[in-house]
């Protein structure tokens, strides 16, 4: 990411305010994989990237934002159309920004990305619980990210709903059989969900209502960076800890794929990782970086929780709504710990569903899976927690990603 000679970027007020918090949260990831301390160059670099932005996705939102009798205008209908296949006569900054995510790197390996979607999609109702409990609102305890959703209305619970669930549409895209290649559907959500961050910054930099001094661009490369990790470090460390294991070929797998993921999504080349242990250094190091939680972790977790009741669900709805709710608490006390409980707003509960999960992984995963015909099995549950999570979500209707467009 480059700027211009002699200019200094000044990180926001956010950036490394709360190191003390962030080390002590980031202890057992430290200690269990074995991490060194970032250098004073290396959180520098995090701090100067909460100020800049994914520019190939600016510089085609200012054309979709110029006047409509220019000749240059992009229409989100011809953003959809190339999508599909770029035509000739597209205008210019149309075309600059498809070859831009079509030139694809040389690192990209085919085969170990069909891999990586393999792994993923076995995984099943473990990534799922991950990515919500550890990733979605672990990532709640600080501030930044979480105001930003505060900010474009994510404080009732029928929207935080619908975000996890697009959310959760994206990845489930990203791991089906040849997702990633050009015309797969995970490829294009990619994409379309780059336009969407460079939609989002482009709205709040030039309306006031975002406090860019306190906590730098409204979607930055920092922590754009951090985010990617949730999919891909975050989650690895996670299932493990439900139980579930992974080799170091099924590690990189997922590596890889959601390496590719970042690259077109945006997120600068040098904080794409191939292993597993150098993302983990790089969380750690955001970690450091990240000021304390604000207000807007423990609106949107308690939006989040209490939106349990509004899901649709086939059998026993009242009776399951209440037990969602429960295990949603029991699996964010195991995760985030008392502290985070408190950061969050939520009552302390008890852990019990990380023992269910344990039991079940074991059945499924130690024994079952690791049987000639285990991986179909695996691949079987994850294809049902798949359906499960898109008819809570949505019922019988399809996502729709792209709220922001038109705004």
């Amino acid at each position: 990411m480059e700027r211009p000679e002699g200019s200094a970027i000044h990180p926001p007020l956010r950036f490394h305010s709360a190191e003390r918090r962030g080390r002590r949260i980031g202890r057992i990831l430290k200690v269990s994989m074995r991490l060194r301390e970032p250098t004073t160059a290396e959180l520098d670099i995090i701090g100067q990237r909460m100020m800049m932005r994914d520019e190939p996705a600016a510089a085609l939102v200012r054309a979709m934002r110029a006047p409509r009798d220019s000749a240059d205008r992009v229409s989100m209908q011809q953003f959809r159309d190339a999508l599909e296949e770029v035509p000739a006569d597209a205008p210019p900054a149309l075309r600059e920004f498809f070859a831009t995510v079509e030139n694809t790197p040389e690192w990209v390996d085919s085969d170990l990305l069909e891999r990586g979607a393999g792994v993923y999609r076995r995984l099943g109702q473990n990534a799922n619980d991950v990515l919500l409990q550890l990733s979605l609102i672990g990532g709640y305890r600080f501030g930044g990210p979480p105001d930003l959703l505060v900010a474009t209305g994510g404080l009732t619970g029928s929207t935080v709903m619908r975000r996890l669930g697009e959310t959760q549409a994206w990845g489930i895209e990203v791991g089906r059989r040849g997702g990633m290649q050009r015309r797969g559907e995970g490829w294009k959500l990619t994409v379309h969900v780059r336009l969407m961050h460079a939609l989002v910054n482009h709205s709040f930099e030039n309306n006031g209502r975002w406090d860019v001094a306190r906590h730098g661009l409204p979607i930055n490369q920092a922590d754009l960076a951090g985010t990617l990790s949730l999919f891909s470090g975050t989650l690895l460390m996670g299932v493990r800890a439900l139980g579930v294991p992974v080799s170091r070929e099924d590690s990189r797998a997922l590596m890889h794929l959601w390496k590719y993921v970042g690259w077109l999504v945006g997120v600068d080349d040098d904080w794409l990782f191939d292993e597993e242990v150098a993302q983990h250094q790089f969380s750690y190091a955001v970690l450091l970086a990240q000021g304390d939680v604000t207000d807007a972790g423990a609106q949107l977790t308690t939006a989040l929780v209490d939106s349990q009741k509004d899901l649709n669900y086939k059998w026993f709805p009242a009776a399951s709504a209440i037990y969602t709710r429960l295990r949603l608490l029991s699996m964010l006390q195991a995760f985030l710990g008392p502290r985070g409980m408190r950061d969050l707003g939520q009552r302390q509960a008890l852990p019990w569903a990380i023992g269910s999960a344990w039991l079940r992984n074991t059945v499924n995963h130690r024994i079952i899976g690791k049987t000639p015909v285990g991986e179909r099995y695996l691949e079987f549950l994850g294809a049902k927690a798949v359906e499960r999570a898109h008819f809570r979500h949505f019922g019988d209707r399809q996502p729709h990603l792209g709220a922001l467009e038109n705004r």
